[in-house]
């Protein structure tokens, strides 16, 4: 039998676990950039389609915790294949609504399985690569979200206008479907965590008080990267661009990501944590002052520069740190993190609403610069000062 992390096949496990994270990722996105389509074809407000929206991200965060748990239990590959079968499912079915309830459910459901995908092909690479290789493993898994994130962000759009906004949805079930049978030849690795109490994971996340330090900075993080990104398209509209050249430059920050993350890969093994962590805050500063100040087309492909590199160096830097500070609970820790920073996306969109809808964006972005400069201090000095368990 193959060793844990091998493939009984030719393909390599990163590839798998790559295009794992791009079908989430590129069904993740693919929404936000057809919600007028879909409004006008299904003859709703966009209010009805952005609730159906908002079902996704909701049942994706909230879900978390139980999956970690799913996947102590199950196996992770098993889950991940579960999980992408069910997703899958749900994504055909989004394809053929014919009312926003239909379409918010069905999101909703795929939302929920989805959100298992990604965290289980994280906690794979924490559970098979060693210690020291682990950030630039977790790094090149980037590929697969920023490949997601670009299609989702220039094709979707671009589908539904030409043909109609099913055809996303029906291709990223089939998609999804099709990887549920190629991830057959992933491995399964040995099982190191079991707990005979569901709540036993948990406790041990809540007497680890570094443990509840990642996970508070994962909600910030989420806040301050996550909440600028899903603004940014919005407020470069509002400065006078089109929809397009909006979608056209939210899709650069995909491609920023991969060239972070092929950058900061060799850097991890070289450089301490804490010093990409430094560089991921100060990009995420200066893209937040950038937008205060203006938000022409110009300046906004300098942010999404800025916050792919903030994403690939910073990001990436406390998922690793995720994946290694508690390793009896490695599951449920790398849950609640995705689970946290989707919560603080989610609450940032929500403290904000009122200011984007009157076209206070400088106030917005100049919020997220003040949260971004502690952020940036208290996890470059928290990992400074962590040693991993022996």
């Amino acid at each position: 039998m193959p060793a844990p992390g091998t493939s009984s096949g030719r393909i390599r496990p990163i590839r798998l676990l790559q295009l794992n994270a791009f079908v989430g990722l590129l069904d993740r996105f693919a929404m936000p950039p057809m919600l007028l389509a879909i409004a006008h074809d299904l003859g709703a407000p966009p209010s009805a389609i952005v609730q159906a929206a908002g079902a996704y991200f909701l049942a994706y965060g909230l879900c978390q915790p139980l999956w970690g748990v799913v996947s102590d239990w199950l196996g992770l590959v098993r889950t991940m294949r579960i999980a992408l079968v069910c997703a899958g499912i749900a994504s055909l079915v989004a394809g053929f609504a014919l009312t926003p309830l239909t379409l918010g459910i069905a999101r909703g459901v795929g939302g929920a399985f989805f959100g298992a995908a990604y965290p289980a092909g994280i906690v794979y690479v924490g559970d098979t690569v060693p210690a020291d290789r682990r950030q630039q493993e977790l790094t090149r898994l980037m590929v697969g979200v920023a490949l997601g994130t670009a299609l989702a962000s220039v094709g979707a759009g671009i589908v539904a206008q030409v043909f109609t906004w099913r055809a996303t949805f029906l291709a990223t079930g089939l998609t999804a479907l099709a990887l549920a049978v190629a991830l057959r030849l992933l491995v399964e690795p040995p099982r190191t965590r079991s707990h005979r109490n569901p709540a036993a994971p948990f406790l041990l996340v809540a007497r680890s008080r570094t443990t509840l330090f990642v996970l508070g900075l994962a909600f910030v993080e989420g806040a301050v990267l996550l909440g600028t990104l899903t603004l940014l398209p919005a407020a470069i509209e509002a400065a006078g661009a089109t929809t397009a050249l909006a979608g056209g430059i939210a899709a650069i920050y995909g491609v920023a990501v991969l060239v972070s993350a092929g950058v900061v890969g060799p850097l991890s093994r070289r450089l301490h944590p804490s010093r990409l962590i430094a560089v991921g805050a100060v990009s995420a500063l200066a893209a937040c002052l950038l937008l205060a100040l203006s938000r022409d087309a110009g300046t906004a492909v300098v942010v999404t520069l800025l916050l792919g590199l903030a994403w690939g160096s910073m990001h990436s830097s406390l998922q690793t740190w995720a994946t290694e500070v508690l390793p009896a609970a490695r599951a449920t820790v790398v849950s609640l993190f995705a689970g946290a920073l989707f919560c603080g996306s989610a609450l940032a969109a929500l403290a904000v609403a009122e200011l984007a809808d009157t076209g206070q964006y400088r106030t917005v972005f100049l919020l997220a610069g003040t949260l971004s400069l502690p952020l940036g201090v208290a996890a470059v000095w928290g990992r400074v000062r962590w040693r991993r368990p022996e």
